[in-house]
């Protein structure tokens, strides 16, 4: 029965992130599901990310933490449209939830949508919202170990940004064993090392961003 129940909320989120993803598509938005750790800095990218192109183009941020609008609050001050979604015990956002939150945006006015998944590096995988694409974000402090502990978050993205590049020299990180990892587990991932912190490496991300928004 157990496995039945799991089977069946699958399909029924396969279904609703169906109905997002066709009304994504009918507005011309590209949608970003970002997701990480805790702490691997997903918001401090989104701030970077926000600051440097949202006069280039249209952006919207869902936010999904467990409790609090602390984020949502970060990304408010920057100026750009931004919804909290709270789960309470829930470990992911789902396309129930990001359904939900649409009518709170213009889908019309956006360019971009960037979904950010509550800190989890195993449920948010699972769960398609109507993405176009995934994103996984890694920090160098939690370790090149984790590709081949968590290869499902890497399976279903396709962008990999490896961040705080400048902790490097103060961890046992090993940059070049994280990237042979991801790709052996997902060869067609992008890859972006870089810091927040520092801004080494951002540039390529933004391209990244430029590019994908222009073929929407």
């Amino acid at each position: 029965m157990k496995v039945k129940v799991v089977a069946d909320i699958l399909s029924a989120n396969e279904r609703i992130a169906a109905e997002n993803r066709e009304l994504f598509k009918k507005n011309g938005v590209f949608v970003i599901n970002l997701m990480s750790s805790p702490g691997a800095g997903k918001t401090t990218l989104l701030e970077k990310t926000l600051a440097a192109l949202k006069d280039e183009m249209k952006i919207g941020v869902i936010e999904g933490d467990v409790a609090t609008t602390a984020d949502a609050d970060r990304i408010e001050k920057i100026g750009v449209p931004v919804v909290q979604i709270n789960t309470g015990n829930m470990c992911h956002l789902d396309g129930s939830m990001i359904k939900s939150a649409l009518e709170e945006f213009d889908l019309a006015g956006l360019d971009l949508l960037i979904v950010e998944n509550v800190g989890n590096l195993v449920c948010p995988a699972e769960f398609n919202v109507g993405e176009d694409c995934k994103v996984m974000l890694l920090s160098t402090a939690e370790g090149d170990d984790k590709p081949l502990k968590y290869p499902l978050m890497w399976h279903e993205s396709r962008s990999l940004i490896i961040n705080k590049i400048d902790l490097i020299p103060y961890t046992n990180f090993n940059l070049d064993k994280a990237t042979a990892d991801s790709l052996t587990i997902n060869p067609s991932l992008s890859i972006f090392p870089l810091s927040c912190r520092t801004g080494e490496g951002i540039d390529a991300w933004y391209g990244w961003l430029r590019e994908n928004v222009s073929r929407r």
